[in-house]
């Protein structure tokens, strides 16, 4: 059973995700200086999500946005939920084969600060949101 039910859900979700990493700029520093561009692509639902490391603050754009990405990052949006809450290895996900990337992946290690924030912040707006399984 999916985690998310509809796009909508994903990027209500999302939103409060990033809305809440921004709140706190300095955590998420190496990024907003990094001058990098990410796409991050989930499958069920098919969504995306740019986020714009060019200055700060930190922008978010949700659904499909012109333009090029440095790397975008293709996954399962249950597999985000499931890096995120703790319970899937980011490596091993990629390792596997069940992350794709596709361009510079060295130039977006300035993304680890940003996730491991989203990850500090996720399982307490999944909670709430009612995203967590028994």
């Amino acid at each position: 059973m999916a985690i998310f039910h509809s796009i909508e859900q994903f990027y209500s979700t999302m939103q409060l995700v990033f809305d809440r990493v921004s709140a706190n700029p300095k955590n998420i520093e190496a990024f907003t200086h990094s001058n990098l561009v990410i796409r991050i692509i989930t499958t069920t639902p098919n969504a995306e999500i740019l986020l714009d490391g060019r200055q700060p603050p930190l922008e978010v754009f949700y659904g499909p946005r012109p333009g090029k990405a440095n790397l975008e990052v293709t996954l399962a949006a249950d597999l985000l939920h499931a890096v995120w809450m703790g319970t899937e290895s980011a490596s091993q996900a990629f390792f596997s084969g069940r992350v794709k990337t596709k361009g510079n992946f060295m130039k977006a290690m300035q993304l680890i600060d940003l996730f491991r924030e989203c990850e500090r912040i996720y399982p307490e707006i999944a909670l709430a949101q009612q995203l967590i399984l028994d």
